[in-house]
């Protein structure tokens, strides 16, 4: 067999398993590692070189991600979130720096450990960049990834609130309705294995005196909560929600909502209504834009005022594979995708005011990528002396800082710093297809050799690395910054790094809170993991 054939056929199956779900969780991409572990254990070469350049590429592509929210994150509203990121990634190194001391392991198994635990493949390619061996940092993150994602989702699901359970099992519906059909319900749970975040619309008839007058941004119930009010019900048909609308009794609504949030905001407004024959005119007053403009972006949306400024709602924000329902002090960040509601006109007034044009969302700038690259190989080649230690940021810090950098100003003269959503999908996931089929045959040779000299002390070890830092993280956020249970769930997602614990915690609440919290935390881990991983080689050499 070729090498460029067994590279193929590599990525081929590890993608293949890392579809197969289980209670819904699937480990995607990084399955690619464990078929590669197998493929090099039974000899299986592929091309030299490839690993490194999918390393690059796929470290600058998460710092170009990252980038518009790392900065901003310290700075905003969001830095408890990026403390907590920060706190669970400093008790993370120091767990792992102790138990190699005294178990008596080498750096590069440890390091590895560490990556697997708190489930980062960043770290695992600056881990194995550091090293001058790096088959140990692969086989440790083998045995290390399992437990990572296995005790996240374990104590997701031990910590979800009894009554949020109770609630999903009994369907949600108000006192008195009858029980959801059979067939509804199992949509609903198809839809939550699909880590959908179950946003839904409500109608309503205004029935609250205090809401009388005022519009929809200062009543407290539809501007506090994340919940936006899309439409109303005038001149017998659904319309957007005009510029000059205030509350009048009698009125109906249409508010859309994450379950929990979308009703305690329905229920202060008025009576529930029946959805049932609405008919709303989605093709033309509906549209996607992704936001590019600094008009937009950098913005809380009761700054912009887009209702009365364009008569457009912002029903959805998309932001780093996740969606949620914005309320009015949700920052817009460049990059993200807004679903908008409105009358033609504003729509069209406001896609150009975002700064979105079709051709140029959907064009990668292949000669900024190259320049991009070449840069942040120079500046991780780039060594510091400090306290007697030669320190560099190597072939996986250079391109991840200097990908953050462009991401957080988007431009830096000729060199821009975004990609087309669907472009930088395709790149992070191929390069770290490529990187983890290139780590995965280099270490298959001595995984049998290592397992059977330190294979329990390294299950022991990644136990608890993976759980330190959850507890740490979980209880910090509920008892020393006070979160509430659904944000300290988030956050501790995000501090992990792990997109399957967040996907087990979407999937028990219809709570817009544990995505935005693990969104606020998961940059700053990642980019502060992917860092620590080099240094703690560098502090047990």
């Amino acid at each position: 067999m070729t090498p460029i054939l067994a590279l193929l056929l590599i990525i081929t199956l590890g993608l293949g398993l890392g579809k197969i779900s289980l209670w819904g969780i699937s480990i995607g991409t990084s399955a690619i590692l464990f078929v590669a572990l197998l493929a090099g254990h039974l000899g299986v070469t592929i091309p030299d070189g490839l690993g490194t350049l999918g390393l690059a590429i796929f470290v600058y592509c998460i710092g170009i991600s990252a980038g518009p929210t790392f900065f901003r994150g310290l700075l905003s509203n969001a830095r408890v979130m990026a403390t907590l990121g920060a706190v669970m990634v400093l008790t993370g190194v120091v767990t792992t720096w102790v138990c190699a001391k005294l178990c008596n392991l080498p750096g590069d198994l440890a390091s590895g450990l560490m990556a697997g635990a708190m489930t980062s493949t960043p770290a695992l390619g600056a881990a194995s960049e550091a090293v001058a061996e790096p088959d140990k940092v692969a086989v440790a993150f083998g045995v290390a990834y399992p437990f990572g994602i296995a005790i996240i989702v374990l104590f997701v699901q031990l910590m979800i609130p009894k009554q949020a359970e109770s609630a999903s099992d009994s369907g949600d519906h108000p006192a008195g309705a009858p029980p959801e059909p059979e067939k509804n319900k199992t949509r609903r749970s198809a839809r939550r294995q699909e880590n959908q975040s179950n946003i839904k619309r409500y109608v309503v008839e205004i029935a609250n005196p205090g809401v009388v007058g005022k519009r929809p941004s200062e009543a407290a119930a539809s501007a506090d909560l994340p919940c936006q009010i899309s439409r109303v019900f005038l001149d017998q048909r659904w319309r957007p929600t005009p510029s000059d609308y205030v509350f009048s009794l009698g009125d109906r609504v249409m508010l859309v909502g994450q379950q929990e949030g979308g009703r305690l905001a329905a229920e202060a407004l008025g009576v529930l209504g029946d959805d049932e024959g609405v008919v709303l005119d989605a093709d033309s007053q509906r549209k996607e834009v992704v936001v590019t403009s600094p008009e937009i972006h950098g913005h809380t949306l009761k700054e912009l005022r887009l209702r009365s400024r364009f008569g457009v709602t912002v029903t959805r924000i998309r932001r780093i594979d996740q969606e949620f329902v914005p309320s009015s002090k949700t920052r817009v960040e460049f990059g993200d995708t807004l679903a908008l509601v409105g009358e033609p006109v504003g729509l069209f007034q406001l896609q150009k005011v975002a700064g979105h044009r079709p051709r140029t969302l959907n064009e990668t700038d292949l000669l900024s990528l190259a320049i991009g690259l070449a840069v942040g190989i120079i500046v991780g080649q780039i060594s510091i002396q400090w306290a007697g230690v030669s320190v560099s940021l190597g072939i996986a810090g250079g391109p991840l800082c200097v990908g953050l950098i462009l991401g957080h100003f988007r431009r830096i003269g000729p060199i821009v710093g975004s990609f087309p959503p669907a472009a930088q999908i395709l790149m992070t996931e191929g390069g770290l297809a490529l990187f983890m089929a290139d780590a995965g045959v280099k270490a298959g040779g001595n995984v049998g050799e290592v397992l059977r000299q330190q294979g329990p002390v390294l299950c022991f070890v990644a136990i608890l690395i993976a759980t330190l830092p959850l507890a740490v993280g979980y209880l910090m956020a509920s008892y020393g910054f006070g979160l509430s249970r659904w944000q300290a769930l988030g956050a501790a997602c995000g501090g992990m790094t792990s997109t399957p614990g967040l996907a087990a915690l979407t999937g028990s609440t219809d709570s817009s809170e544990p995505v935005t919290s693990y969104i606020a935390a998961y940059p700053v881990s990642l980019v502060l993991i992917t860092v620590a991983a080099p240094l703690l080689v560098d502090l047990l050499s």
